[in-house]
């Protein structure tokens, strides 16, 4: 199959959206399909409002048509809610054609942190973004239960994997660190409840790794705690295998897919009881589930390191672009594109 991805989430960014992008189109190449992903990185762009070091596309939508056209998918896939995602789910729609779509982040929840707009608001216009999907994918069943009651339709799972040969557990030079060590990876950043571990009395060492609008006045307000920065996705091995206990304060992820990470290394998570965490720790045996973030990082301490590891073991990249290529939608062309332009094999504008 010709499969087209459309992201607002660049190769520069480091999150979660960009490695399950580049998981799955990998995933889709290794079995076969061409697959073209179109991002911000080729197109002009602008700051993301209270979030500068995210840039998003400048009037993609002529851009976006034209490569949609000419690349003539079998299948279209619009993986986020910026102005990529708008540009490809107005050229479907003015060519009658059917599209999937995804839910990778929360930003009611966000937008409200930071005092931008009331979570009612934003799921409205969420509803009308997704509204003409065939099938909107979620990572968990906890989200899906979760927008079923803000009135979403047509929800389906897309869950998330490992690469479980790259993260693994590896000797480490443990000799300079204070344990036991505690950390947290992710962004910087007010809606990911970042305070709620920095806060914690706990004894050892704390390390963040990552970056975001909180960094610099959370590093002046915490000079105990080591901020090293964000780290390339292919670093982080060794920076997980460091860990004691890899702790999750987030209460709005949709997943976590550094959670998934960490345990793969060994390394048990303390998280709280909420969506993403759920779904995603084995209570008990990966990880610690409580409300009490202090008695999670102190119990998650004494858990088995293979066990945790085993855990990890389940979550498969192959297995979730499976479910991904399934909920696909067959695209029946309205308006068909040119024979010319059908049989150009146009490459990815962007190769993540």
């Amino acid at each position: 199959m010709r499969i087209a991805i459309v992201t607002d989430a660049g190769q520069s960014q480091i999150n979660g959206v960009v490695n399950t992008l580049r998981a799955t189109c990998a995933c889709l190449r290794n079995n076969g399909h061409e697959v073209l992903l179109l991002s911000p990185d080729d197109f002009p762009t602008f700051a993301c409002p209270t979030y500068p070091e995210i840039r998003l596309a400048h009037k993609p939508y002529a851009r976006v048509a034209a490569s949609l056209k000419s690349f003539g998918p079998d299948c279209i896939h619009i993986s986020t809610e910026g102005p990529m995602g708008l540009a490809a789910r107005r050229f479907c729609l003015r060519q009658g054609i059917g599209f999937t779509t995804a839910y990778h982040t929360r930003f009611p929840e966000y937008l409200s942190a930071r005092s931008i707009l009331p979570k009612a608001i934003t799921y409205r216009w969420l509803r009308w973004f997704h509204g003409p999907s065939k099938a909107i994918m979620v990572p968990t069943p906890h989200m899906l239960k979760e927008l079923e009651q803000h009135g979403f339709r047509r929800l389906v799972l897309w869950g998330r994997g490992v690469d479980t040969e790259h993260f693994r557990p590896v000797d480490e030079d443990h000799a300079c660190i204070e344990r036991p060590l505690y950390l947290y990876v992710g962004r910087v950043a007010v809606e990911k409840n970042i305070e709620a571990f920095l806060q914690v009395d706990l004894p050892g060492s704390k390390w963040v790794i990552g970056d975001g609008p909180q960094r610099e006045e959370l590093q002046q307000r915490y000079p105990e705690v080591q901020f090293l920065g964000a780290k390339p996705h292919h670093e982080l091995t060794s920076y997980y295998n460091c860990a004691d206990v890899m702790v999750f304060p987030s209460q709005t992820d949709t997943f976590g897919l550094v959670m998934a990470e960490a345990m793969a290394c060994g390394v048990p998570v303390a998280a709280y009881p909420v969506s993403g965490p759920v779904d995603v720790v084995a209570h008990g045996r990966s990880g610690i589930l409580d409300v009490d973030l202090t008695s999670a990082c102190q119990r998650a301490l004494s858990l088995d390191r293979r066990e945790v590891r085993q855990h990890a073991l389940e979550f498969s990249w192959e297995s979730a672009t499976q479910q991904f290529q399934h909920h696909l939608h067959q695209i029946q062309w309205l308006k068909a594109p040119s024979k010319s332009l059908l049989s150009s094999r146009s490459r990815p504008v962007s190769g993540l």
